[in-house]
């Protein structure tokens, strides 16, 4: 058997989704409802932080939000959260960064990779650096000819990639005809169970993020005939095979 054979046979089972955020409560902010809903629906779903999320003010340290980050998982009930080690407020894109997160796609073959879709003003600029290594990623992943970089890992190719907004203060509904709205009606409440797990980020005092989390997952379920929903934009033309199953169920 080949180093190459032998890595393929020793590579875990493959996830259906994953989504990337900047730190922990990024994902879960952005589109928890949507994870919690393909779980609910029977896909395998995963979690990758670029970094611990510390250092923040109201946090003891890393060990403290890793702890609540994992805990959220579950809450959501993704079957895999992995939190890489690059530094955060000094998150920038980078080789290493791209390459770290390539391995991660090689390793767990997504078919669906959901990334934040653009700036934060007034929030973390680590959330425009993250996107740009999550595209970069999706198209190192896929690269042949390259196994140094990636460990043997073999090349993979992803279906499909989606951006997710990031911007609470920005509240709106979908900004083009072309933007996805996901039903996450039966999975909003596990959304904000696993935002609320961040105890040390979201304590009382910031029960504000709580309202907007809310009134922009009603504003976006009610732009598309839904109670709760949260949006997602393709960065390529998304291709219909049948008109009628699409539009009209």
């Amino acid at each position: 058997m080949t180093s190459a054979e032998k890595q393929k046979t020793d590579l875990p089972e493959p996830l259906d989704v994953i989504a990337v955020g900047a730190h922990p409560d990024d994902v879960e902010i952005g589109c928890g409802g949507t994870l919690a809903r393909l779980v609910q629906q029977g896909y395998r779903v995963g979690i990758v932080d670029l970094t611990d999320g510390e250092p923040t003010p109201l946090s003891p340290g890393p060990h403290i939000r890793l702890a609540e980050a994992q805990r959220a998982a579950e809450i959501l009930g993704v079957s895999v959260r992995v939190t890489l080690e690059f530094p955060n407020r000094r998150l920038f894109d980078s080789f290493e960064a791209r390459v770290a997160l390539a391995k991660i796609f090689r390793r767990y073959r997504p078919k669906i990779v959901l990334g934040i879709r653009e700036k934060t003003p007034q929030a973390s600029p680590d959330h425009w650096q993250a996107m740009q290594i999550t595209d970069a990623a999706v198209f190192y992943a896929r690269l042949s000819k390259w196994d140094d970089a990636f460990d043997g890992l073999p090349v993979h190719t992803v279906t499909r990639q989606l951006w997710y907004p990031l911007g609470l203060s920005t509240l709106q509904a979908v900004r083009t005809p072309g933007d996805v709205v996901v039903d996450v009606s039966e999975s909003f409440h596990l959304k904000v169970e696993a935002i609320r797990a961040y105890e040390t980020q979201f304590p009382p005092e910031k029960r504000r993020v709580f309202e907007l989390v809310e009134h922009q997952a009603r504003l976006l379920g009610l732009s598309a005939g839904f109670r709760y929903g949260e949006s997602f934009t393709s960065p390529t033309a998304i291709g219909i095979r049948n008109l009628v199953e699409t539009f009209a169920r």
